[in-house]
């Protein structure tokens, strides 16, 4: 064969190759009703959590009238999505700080590695976020003119052992850093932390002077609490505020305030304290909202004070697949003491807003709602996130407009790289999520839904071609190898839809041919295994599309 003619039939077959790795999805939908939305809302209130699913650590600027808020996505890619609201009830994404590759790197992390618990500040025309990457480089602040971005690369800050760090500005000008980090001296049990501070040139990206622990082990030393965390400074009538999460992120987490004439102490803890917490009410009461904790708060322009916190809304004891949700309550001060909420009271699903409240719905940031991609945008909606940071642009909406094409990669689910899946927040107990494609007519990958919690507890609800056939099969990792759970043998050669149903802790996965009736592959499988209490790490449940090879 002419050398010409040789090139030009490796062409052809390298892009029939690439067209066989490759499935076009024509829609994505889900659909969230669970019971305590459907209570109606009164006028002037907002629903809890503000952000429902998988939106931890919130911390929260205010910039003139506008509020921006970013959350935890640990080794999600992009990573830190920053909100903008007028009113602290509805919340519309802008962006990403973590949005180029270039950033920061995931790779062999697993899922509740990566960027932990950011903290977001606004002065004299700039935005800051401090932030961990937790096995992937420490603690850095990257800074934006506009919120919406770009920001910068990450300034690293080499010195500073711990985790969560925060940045408080003082009228002077100064800016310190508070943060989690080992005690001065040995640990004496478990969970045994300190908050340190030290003051930092913003200009020159490094921290100077002293640093010095403001507050050993907790409020009440003599009872050993547990990782005192998340720690955030105020200034107000004369007062600095310290402002900590304390108790672990279970059913014992909590927030303690105590306060100081200086920035540097010493601190004296309020008598009142924990401010926030669920843990003295009883697990048996409906609806219950467990876990609460890790909040900031924030000044509104009409001088009333709010705070934002996550907090868990569980089933069947301690499960709970949506994550840590943020939520939001006033702040009421008592003799210069905050309080959250009196001790003893469930945090509210429903709250009487904020004065500046607008009258518009909370969805798709809360409540019930169906949310519905058609693939037809030049970009890829913001809800859609990538397990770890892709390396290439597997996630197409050019080959083939009015679909998501997703080209297989070679990682697995269960790998700690970044696998073709695209995933998309659970944010109900009760959904449904589905997708319509068709399989190539050659090629050898996999293609469907996934429903994962992490690199070792997932759903793959899927289709393949087996000789002649189309197989629609169910496979799940629950810790320890894939199994296979089920199977069904399709002699049609059409447009398949899959539907995954989940009621708590009870998943069914269903499939239809062209519109023909739902068929269950199984029903009431094992939904407990994508809980975060269940699988371990700090993440929620995600689902979204996939081709595997």
């Amino acid at each position: 064969m002419r050398p010409r003619l040789l090139a030009a039939a490796l062409l052809l077959f390298s892009t029939a190759c690439v067209h066989a790795q490759a499935v076009s999805f024509e829609w994505f939908q889900y659909t969230g009703h669970d019971a305590v939305f459907a209570a109606p809302l009164p006028a002037g209130s907002y629903r809890n959590p503000i952000l429902a699913g998988f939106y931890s650590d919130p911390s929260i600027t205010r910039a003139g009238d506008r509020f921006y808020l970013v959350t935890s996505t640990f080794a999600y890619f992009p990573g830190v999505p920053i909100f903008e609201s007028t009113d602290l009830v509805h919340w519309k994404k802008i962006g990403d700080v973590i949005s180029r590759p270039a950033q920061l790197d995931f790779d062999g992390l697993g899922i509740s590695r990566g960027v932990f618990a950011p903290a977001i500040e606004f002065h004299n025309g700039t935005f800051y976020v401090l932030n961990t990457a937790v096995d992937s480089g420490g603690n850095y602040f990257v800074t934006a003119k506009n919120p919406a971005g770009p920001w910068s690369n990450p300034v690293w800050l080499k010195d500073l052992d711990g985790i969560d760090p925060s940045l408080f500005f003082d009228d002077d000008g100064k800016a310190y850093v508070v943060n989690n980090g080992p005690p001065a001296s040995a640990p004496e049990y478990s969970g045994h932390r300190a908050i340190w501070i030290q003051e930092l040139d913003v200009t020159a990206g490094k921290l100077i002077g002293p640093r010095k622990v403001l507050l050993d082990k907790g409020v009440d030393p003599a009872t050993q609490p547990i990782w005192i965390e998340g720690p955030h400074l105020y200034r107000r009538n004369g007062w600095y505020y310290l402002l900590c999460a304390e108790g672990g992120t279970g059913p014992q987490h909590s927030e303690v305030i105590l306060r100081a004439r200086s920035p540097w102490g010493p601190f004296v803890p309020y008598e009142g304290n924990p401010i926030l917490t669920q843990r003295d009410l009883a697990p048996e009461r409906p609806a219950p909202i467990t876990n609460a904790g890790h909040a900031d708060l924030i000044q509104a322009s009409d001088g009333s004070w709010w705070a934002v916190f996550l907090a868990s809304r569980t089933y069947g004891g301690t499960h709970y697949n949506t994550g840590r949700e943020t939520f939001l309550l006033p702040v009421e001060w008592k003799n210069d003491w905050p309080v959250i909420l009196p001790k003893g009271e469930p945090i509210p699903y429903i709250v009487r807003g904020p004065a500046l409240m607008s009258a518009a719905s909370q969805s798709p940031s809360t409540g019930n709602f169906t949310w519905r991609d058609d693939f037809d945008s030049p970009k890829l909606k913001p809800e859609w996130m990538h397990v770890r940071v892709p390396r290439k642009n597997w996630a197409d909406l050019r080959s083939k407009p009015g679909a998501l094409t997703i080209h297989a990669q070679a990682a697995s689910l269960e790998s700690l790289k970044n696998p073709s899946f695209l995933a998309r927040r659970q944010q109900h107990t009760s959904f449904e999520a589905s997708t319509a494609f068709q399989l190539p007519r050659t090629g050898n990958v996999a293609a469907g839904l996934v429903a994962f919690q992490s690199e070792g507890f997932w759903y793959f609800f899927g289709a393949r071609r087996v000789e002649h056939e189309v197989q629609v099969f169910l496979q799940r990792r629950k810790g320890g190898p894939t199994e296979t759970l089920a199977t069904s043998t399709l002699a049609a050669d059409a447009l398949l839809t899959m539907k995954i149903r989940g009621e708590a802790g009870a998943y069914s996965f269903e499939y239809a041919i062209s519109g023909q009736p739902w068929q269950i592959l199984r029903a009431n499988e094992d939904g407990t295994i994508l809980s975060t209490d269940l699988a371990g790490g700090f993440v929620g449940a995600t689902i979204g599309p996939a081709t595997l090879r």
